[in-house]
């Protein structure tokens, strides 16, 4: 099947934009390939370094003629799906010396959990932890000792931060291994209820905290369809993952072989193997737009419309939201999963899951069909799924319809003609949406603004009973520059529940909102951002603004309200704490959300 004329030319357009970064980056990346295996010039000194520690792994590695395999860990206990990450250095390490191969941990990177830090000044740090992430992976990597390189991370800014990390290093070979989702537990629809009563003081924090920990409640990533499990799905749609491996439970047979099984394709895919593969091969153009097919197809989380910018920058390419508009015009929305569903993503993939999804998508020309992967060329190995029979990691042919049309759709009776996510544009400037979660009818609204600078000052006057009427609520100052951008997850249960109450609803920020942003309609990203003197600064309580997700209009009714005087309120609270004075120079040199929020000059 060809390629759909709109996806082709905006292919095009990102290639023409993209032409001298991306071939700098190339140019840059091709040297560093010439240059061949960089352990070999390392100084006998050098090497003596490398080899200390490793034991009977010694003399393969000395002798520079086997690859050796760069392991990357976001490993800690902190995070339920970076806690399987423990025991893999040493599998990995197994199964590479049974290739023939040696494998070092390379080095560690930072890996913070939002759920512990949603509504609390830790969140402050999350975004600028995705290029903390990437620069200590480049330090991991600056030994240059290795030959190829996997990377153990699943979570929010994690996956983001190790996939600008692997760019840099483009003349390596990369593929990422993910730890899989936790089992199901209470349903996500189940534990949304009881936030909305705890919010609305029907229910009490005991009740509260029953319901949370019934729903995450053991290792692995959380069961809902947020940024941690749309990173998954980007991992392989863009072809850094093995087929199918994304959704596999931990600690099962069937995980211990896909991760044996990745890291011997890393080591084959080496300069030192027959299939050399760099990572600047895989992570083109037409990769870029297959993610971000992934992305509206699935109705994936709105943090992925900030990483893919800054991702793609890394190597060059240049993406925009007007892309991002483009693609979710012609790609259909083919799942279901809470948010914007009752499935969790161990329901999606027992219904055909990403192989099903990517096959449905291939043969409507909605995908790129001969891109690079650690797999070959082309994405059809990805339509496969891994077996385990007799004991031994068999790939068979995928779902060819779906197993729960309530969950997984096909592209001729989709859940909706286009993409999950909207974008805007208009005298507030520009934002995003994810609309996959938003009824219909809930998509527009003209109304009055109330303006607040904290999540916390909304939800105040949630409980004080101040929202009585239509009404859109504007919270500011939460950009990159303003606070490092923090997630404001913590507005979902008290605006959801003016919803529910007949009131028509709606936010509006230049801050972020979790993965799992649910059903409240909800202007995210907007840039300028308020301190940077973007148009929300000038807003005040009973202004009229209009939000339109199948328009796209992000606009206030009076344009005089722009020849108001600025005065940005007091911000030097957001300077100090729990490590955010760390981080000043990260919130002064921040690029505007539009382009990545992102510290790094690419």
């Amino acid at each position: 099947m060809s390629i759909n004329a709109i996806l082709a030319k905006v292919t095009d357009n990102i290639r023409k934009r993209s032409e001298k970064t991306r071939g700098d980056y190339l140019s840059r990346t091709e040297k560093a390939v010439s240059d061949g295996p960089v352990r070999a010039k390392l100084s006998c000194g050098n090497q003596a370094h490398v080899c200390a520690p490793m034991g009977g792994d010694k003399p393969a590695l000395a002798e520079n003629v086997s690859a050796n395999l760069g392991i990357v860990t976001a490993y800690n206990d902190m995070l339920s799906a970076h806690q399987p990450f423990q025991k893999y250095p040493d599998l990995i390490k197994h199964a590479v010396r049974e290739a023939g191969g040696t494998a070092q941990v390379a080095g560690g990177v930072p890996a913070m959990c939002d759920g512990v830090t949603q509504g609390q000044p830790g969140m402050e740090l999350s975004l600028f932890s995705r290029d903390t992430i990437a620069m200590s992976a480049g330090i991991a990597l600056s030994h240059n000792a290795f030959d190829s390189s996997v990377y153990l991370g699943v979570c929010d800014k994690i996956v983001p931060g190790l996939v600008i990390a692997a760019s840099t290093f483009g003349h390596l070979p990369a593929v990422f291994l993910p730890a899989g989702p936790m089992p199901s537990g209470l349903p996500n629809f189940e534990k949304t209820k009881v936030r909305q009563a705890f919010a609305s003081g029907k229910v009490g924090r005991k009740e509260l905290l029953e319901a949370e920990m019934a729903s995450y409640h053991d290792a692995g990533t959380c069961t809902f369809y947020g940024t941690a499990n749309t990173n998954q799905m980007l991992m392989e749609f863009m072809g850094l993952h093995l087929p199918s491996s994304s959704f596999v439970n931990p600690n099962t047979a069937l995980r211990k072989a896909l991760t044996i099984a990745g890291a011997q394709r890393a080591l084959a895919i080496s300069a030192l193997g027959d299939e050399f593969t760099p990572v600047s091969k895989v992570l083109d153009e037409k990769a870029y737009v297959n993610g971000v097919v992934g992305l509206m197809a699935t109705g994936g989380s709105t943090n992925l419309l900030i990483h893919l910018l800054a991702m793609a920058r890394s190597a060059g390419i240049i993406l925009n939201w007007g892309d991002f508009a483009e693609i979710s015009k012609v790609v259909p929305l083919l799942a279901r999963v809470y948010p914007n569903g009752s499935a969790d993503v161990n329901h999606f993939h027992a219904a055909g899951g990403l192989g099903y999804l990517i096959g449905q998508l291939l043969n409507a020309g909605l995908l790129h069909d001969d891109t690079h992967t650690i797999m070959g060329t082309g994405l059809e190995e990805y339509t496969k799924e891994p077996k385990l029979i007799d004991g031994k990691l068999t790939w068979v042919e995928g779902a060819s319809e779906s197993l729960n049309t309530e969950i997984v759709a096909s592209t001729k009776e989709p859940f909706s003609s286009h993409g999950g996510l909207a974008s805007f544009e208009g005298n507030l400037g520009s934002g995003v949406m994810k609309v996959s979660a938003v009824a219909e009818d809930k998509r527009s609204i003209t109304a009055p603004v109330r303006v607040f600078h904290s999540q916390d000052a909304v939800i105040a006057a949630f409980k004080a009973g101040e929202f009585t009427q239509d009404v859109i609520v504007v919270v500011r100052y939460q950009g990159p520059k303003s606070n490092g951008m923090p997630e404001l997850h913590g507005l979902t249960p008290s605006l959801a529940e003016l919803l529910d109450s007949g009131i028509k609803v709606a936010l509006l920020t230049d801050g972020r909102m979790s993965g799992a942003s649910g059903k409240v309609p909800a202007v995210i990203h907007t840039s300028p951002e308020a301190l940077d003197g973007g148009p929300i600064a000038y807003l005040q309580d009973g202004d009229v603004v209009t939000i339109d997700a199948e328009k796209g209009v992000l606009k206030a009714a009076d344009d005089s309200i722009f020849d108001r005087p600025l005065e940005h309120p007091d911000l030097s609270a957001n300077q100090y704490g729990i490590g955010r004075e760390l981080f000043e120079l990260f919130r002064k040199n921040t690029s505007p959300a539009e382009q990545g929020a992102s510290i790094f000059t690419f």
